[in-house]
């Protein structure tokens, strides 16, 4: 598998599904799973800190999704009953390779960076020509059909990179929409089909007459 000098060629994998991470985001993690939280402190131990974020090809099966994504963990806090918080800090996209043997209680998998080389670079993703009106027009209208309060004002003046990303990883999409989201190529390809998503959804989910 090809990699960058600073990147494993194999991770730990934490699957779930409903949940992806995207470049330049953070993701809160409650940890509770015995097996997990082994990986949580094996990962600690590594230079790295990575746990590879990805979910099931299907709700329930065992088998993963070809798309992840790695993250750093940048903050953990032990709670009470033997759970823990953590904070993944996003990576790189990977996609999955061999899944490797062993005796921990959870996946490890080799992973294969190419492709993914914009993840890795700190300035955000910028969409030409972006219309940010539109596009909170669109999610307040779709906040107010699902019945989802939240602060608009600090989402209408965060860069768009944030915004888009944020967007794709909170709202109640399903887990393939998710998924689509993550394999997005470029942060305009994201924005096209989050859009597409959040229209899709006004619409009542058919080709009713859309709704203004």
């Amino acid at each position: 598998m090809a990699k960058s000098p600073d990147l494993p060629g194999s991770i730990p994998l934490f699957p779930l599904s409903g949940a992806v991470l995207l470049p330049r985001t953070r993701l809160p993690l409650q940890i509770f799973e015995p097996r997990y939280l082994q990986m949580v402190e094996d990962a600690l131990r590594t230079p790295s800190r990575l746990i590879g974020m990805i979910q099931p090809a299907q709700v329930g099966s065992q088998r993963l999704s070809q798309i992840g994504c790695a993250g750093r963990i940048v903050a953990f806090s032990e709670l009470d009953d033997n759970r823990m918080m953590i904070s993944l800090k996003a990576l790189s996209r990977f996609r999955l390779g061999r899944i490797e043997e062993g005796f921990r209680p959870y996946r490890s998998a080799e992973v294969d960076w190419v492709g993914f080389d914009a993840d890795l670079n700190k300035q955000a993703e910028c969409i030409e020509g972006f219309d940010r009106l539109a596009l909170m027009a669109r999610l307040r209208r779709y906040a107010e059909l699902r019945g989802i309060s939240s602060d608009w004002n600090a989402a209408g003046v965060v860069d768009e990179e944030t915004l888009v990303n944020s967007l794709s990883m909170l709202l109640p999409f399903t887990p393939e929409e998710k998924q689509a989201l993550l394999e997005s190529p470029t942060l305009a390809d994201r924005r096209e089909l989050l859009d597409g998503l959040l229209e899709f959804a006004l619409r009542g989910g058919d080709d009713e007459e859309r709704i203004q």
